[in-house]
């Protein structure tokens, strides 16, 4: 079925549920607001781009999507491919791979391909999920402890020499904010959950750098102004050579996002008893794409963490998607100034928080506890990931994995859970 969810919440909708999807909406966006902000930075793009995706790709996803209570906008999954494509094509080739990835979801979606999540191995997913927690991890050692380095190398191999001889520019008050933002976030998660405390501890730590006046960088000293305005659409370059040279990264885009999304969409139905619908999260995933490349953003899908937030916020409907969207577009119009003072150490928190719960270090005891055969497919995805290149990884772990279960000649049910993130 690819009847999206909203039309079928809308038929026994009222104004309590209203209430409760524009209180939910509210305390979302507060929450996607620095990650979406965060993840930009570190994909290597503006992070004016990350609310532009958050408030386009988030509107479609609820609008069109499969899910009750799915939220969607950049997430922490894309930022290894983002910055690869905007390092090797520029940001209008990620644009491009975007709007082309979008298509492709669109026709997935339409052909009722949604089901095909079940065969791809959990040891897959676990292993390119714990390498991109690893690349995120290292690439926020620079803010989190306020080194002086001119560039970073994207390479992992590579950038540890670099961060090891940067060492000497150790800032102790750039780590002090960082880590102070971290524990904060930390203890509101747990003291307080429904609370929106990660823009509470990003804007705590922003505002001692403001008060005391510590060299510690801010997000408007290191990039600007951010936009106070949604940009015109505008196509992108759909030349042939463009086309071809990019379709490779499309589909990696495409991947993750079909992959993410209805993951997230299964957790999300354990957690309210519900069920999603995939086909229609596909071609709403589709159209959250190509509707953030015609705006300038970033690639989107269902985002775990928000969508816990929104379940645990009091969201019922795909309204408070909805009005996560609106709010951020009304934080953009009004109150763009006021980001600029974010400090770069404090996002930088953000982010390694969000990369210790894509490794999920608390789940390795099962994995080496298991069976040995999944343990060696998550290591060789893994490595793949963090040593040589997502492309390879995912395109070697899926073939290798299918293989190993066509070996066995019998169905294994997906029983993998979605880190939060």
């Amino acid at each position: 079925m690819r009847q999206p969810k909203l039309l079928t919440t809308l038929r026994t909708y009222n104004r309590r549920a209203f209430a409760a999807d524009c209180m939910a909406g509210i305390t979302v966006a507060m929450v996607a607001i620095p990650l979406s902000l965060a993840i930009a930075i570190a994909s290597g793009a503006d992070p004016g781009n990350g609310l532009i995706t958050a408030i386009v790709a988030g509107f479609f996803i609820s609008l069109l999507g499969g899910s009750r209570v799915q939220i969607g906008g950049p997430t922490g999954a894309f930022i290894v491919v983002v910055y690869d494509v905007i390092a090797t094509h520029g940001y209008d080739g990620l644009v491009l791979a975007s709007f082309m990835a979008g298509l492709i979801l669109l026709v997935a979606g339409f052909f009722r391909v949604g089901r095909l999540i079940a065969y791809i191995p959990d040891a897959v997913v676990n292993g390119f999920t714990i390498g991109i927690g690893i690349i995120i991890g290292s690439s926020q050692i620079k803010d989190f402890m306020g080194l002086d380095l001119a560039s970073v190398p994207a390479d992992f191999l590579e950038k540890l020499p670099v961060l090891w001889n940067g060492l000497d520019s150790f800032n102790l008050a750039a780590f002090i904010i960082a880590l102070g933002t971290l524990l904060l976030i930390v203890g509101l998660r747990h003291a307080l959950p429904r609370f929106p405390g990660l823009i509470i501890a990003v804007a705590v730590g922003s505002v001692m750098v403001a008060l005391l006046q510590l060299p510690v960088d801010t997000l408007g000293g290191r990039f600007g102004a951010l936009p106070s305005q949604l940009p015109v659409p505008a196509f992108p370059d759909l030349s042939i050579g463009r086309v071809i040279e990019l379709f490779p990264s499309a589909l990696i885009i495409c991947f993750l996002a079909g992959v993410e999304s209805l993951l997230s969409a299964m957790v999300a139905d354990r957690m309210i008893d519900g069920n999603h619908r995939p086909n229609a999260e596909l071609l709403a995933q589709g159209a959250a794409n190509v509707a953030s490349s015609l705006f300038g953003g970033m690639p989107a899908t269902g985002a775990i963490a928000r969508t816990a937030t929104n379940v645990k916020a009091g969201g019922k409907t795909p309204v408070a998607g909805i009005v996560h969207s609106i709010v951020i577009l009304l934080a953009m119009l009004f109150a763009a100034p006021l980001a600029a003072g974010l400090a770069m150490p404090a996002l930088a928190a953000l982010l390694m928080l969000t990369a210790w719960n894509m490794c999920e270090v608390h789940k390795w005891g099962e994995y080496l506890r298991g069976d040995r055969t999944e343990l060696a497919l998550l290591l060789l995805t893994l490595i793949l990931t963090v040593l040589v290149d997502l492309t390879v990884a995912i395109g070697v772990g899926v073939s290798v994995g299918l293989a190993i279960r066509l070996s066995r000649r019998k169905s294994v049910e997906s029983d993998w859970h979605m880190p939060e993130r």
